[in-house]
């Protein structure tokens, strides 16, 4: 989403390297070029201004004058501004003292609330909470059909006691769903209300009548992030007409530019709160300023990533591969269940590119084929259990048959199979303690202990020649002399007399035609 305004960002940092100290003009620059990028990403124009003010005048600071590396202080300067309009603070969801926590979901029709409210209650169950979804959209066709099975999908209860369709009452439902949530020990309700065309007085109204009805501890707005600029007017609007707690941002994965998230928390004075990046269900989670800021300057977001790992990945079967690396018994089936682990992570794009500096690289993520996991996973499911334990024993008839059984050629079988030994060898080095192989300067990597290569044997040094003229050239007689004596020995010593090769030949007594390769 904000690939247009990294990109941009990115271009006006480089032209600030190298530079010992920043004059004026490479500020206002600076500044000009910010500007443009936040206004292409359809931020609204209020935020740009007070951002690139703020950023301007903490650049002539001191901070920046007095700093040994000038243009990253800048970048410092802009991401912790970024940080701030993007809300400062993780802004976490308030729990009820007593009895069940009531969410309220209110926003645009088409926003996606009702598939956030089943991301939300599938979240809130992870966290050890047991959620009730209630179907309150009793407008749009077939909103309430939708919630049940969303909710049968996350395994999360569902109050529906109305059909829907236009039929119900939307504030009798929620008033008797926090009832229901008492009764069954529900600790926590999430309200989907019907979504507006617009800015809606009557359905503004009926938000308005369930919010008093229900009293919810939060009220959370849904904004789609792919309506730009109208995401701070339509915001505006709620606020005014309903009133909200925080933000839930939905579709971030989507292609444009990004404007809302940077614009709705610093107009509104509401955190954002949650976002939705993905089509499944465990593609939400809880929005981070500091993190976003991080991936619009292109620095990755590593603690997602180690976040994501830890719930995808099983501690013991995590150990259990170090554990047969170190040993060297990984085999191809270790290798299969560490690639499906993975692969529980998302995409393998989406993986990559919360990794620090892959912006660089972000045509070639996008033009990544998912589907070479499936093939890789075909190719080894296609060998037999003696194959996957020892790869070794794959010879070309083996490697045939392998590729007829997987619909692959026989060269995927080739490269599959050398990259495993290299990948294995490579890992285990690094499991054992000893780096990344050819890597300089670390254990295991060329300069450290285990990288340590055999000691070459010094070179003998030359006869020392004296500067007088008369003496260099007695001294080069003398060798002259000496070489000469010892030509007619292999052994070089001076003293022994020339061998007769054909003398020394004839006294071994050799066979007669074993004399054709004395010659």
């Amino acid at each position: 989403m904000f690939a247009t305004l990294s990109d941009r960002l990115a271009d006006t940092f480089k032209n600030l390297r190298g530079k010992g100290r920043l004059s004026e003009a490479d500020i206002d620059a600076t500044a000009r070029e910010i500007r443009i990028a936040l206004l292409e990403a359809d931020v609204a124009l209020p935020v740009v201004k007070e951002f690139v003010g703020a950023v301007k005048e903490r650049a002539r600071g001191e901070e920046v004058s007095q700093a040994l590396n000038p243009a990253q202080q800048v970048v410092k300067i802009v991401n912790e501004e970024l940080v701030a309009i993007l809300g400062g603070e993780t802004r976490r969801l308030r729990y009820a003292k007593s009895g069940p926590t009531v969410i309220m979901l209110a926003g645009l029709q088409g926003a996606g609330k009702t598939t956030l409210a089943a991301k939300l209650a599938l979240w809130l169950k992870e966290q050890g909470r047991s959620p009730m979804l209630v179907a309150a959209d009793l407008q749009r066709p077939n909103a309430v059909n939708q919630l049940q099975v969303n909710g049968e999908r996350v395994g999360v209860t569902v109050f529906a006691p109305e059909p829907g369709n236009g039929v119900g009452d939307p504030v009798r439902v929620a008033r008797d769903a926090v009832e229901e949530a008492k009764r069954t020990l529900h600790d926590t309700v999430i309200v989907d209300t019907a979504g507006r065309l617009g800015v809606d007085a009557e359905l503004m109204q009926q938000a308005a009548d369930i919010r008093d009805a229900v009293q919810p501890d939060e009220v959370l707005f849904v904004v789609d992030a792919m309506i730009g600029q109208d995401a701070v007017v339509t915001a505006q609007a709620f606020l005014d007409g309903v009133g909200y707690d925080g933000v839930v941002l939905t579709k971030l994965d989507g292609d444009a530019r990004g404007g809302a998230a940077l614009s709705i928390a610093s107009i509104t004075g509401k955190p954002v709160m949650f976002a939705s990046n993905g089509e499944k269900m465990t593609d939400f989670d809880l929005f981070h300023p500091d993190r976003m800021a991080s991936r619009i300057l292109d620095m990755g977001d590593v603690m997602t990533l180690i976040e994501q790992a830890e719930k995808a990945f099983d501690a013991e079967q995590a150990a259990k591969a170090a554990g047969k690396l170190q040993s060297g018994d990984f085999t191809l089936d270790d290798f299969l269940e560490q690639m499906q682990q993975v692969r529980k992570l998302g995409s393998m794009s989406k993986i990559m590119g919360m990794l620090p500096g892959m912006g660089q690289f972000r045509d070639q993520l996008e033009n990544f084929d998912e589907r070479e996991i499936d093939r890789i996973q075909a190719i080894i499911q296609s060998m037999t259990p003696a194959e996957r334990a020892n790869p070794k024993i794959i010879d070309g008839s083996r490697r045939a048959r392998i590729a007829r059984g997987s619909g692959r050629q026989v060269s995927d079988v080739n490269q599959l199979v050398d990259r495993f030994f290299e990948a294995r060898k490579m890992m285990q080095q690094m499991a054992n303690g000893g780096g990344i192989p050819g890597m300089p300067g670390m254990p295991g990597m060329g300069g450290g202990k285990r990288g340590k290569t055999k000691a070459q044997p010094k070179k003998a040094k030359g006869a020392k020649r004296s500067g007088n003229p008369a003496k260099a050239a007695q001294q080069a007689a003398a060798a002259k002399e000496k070489a000469a004596a010892s030509a007619g020995n292999p052994f070089g010593n001076p003293n022994a007399e020339p061998i007769d090769y054909e003398q020394a030949a004839a006294a071994l007594d050799l066979p007669k035609d074993f004399s054709k390769f004395l010659k």
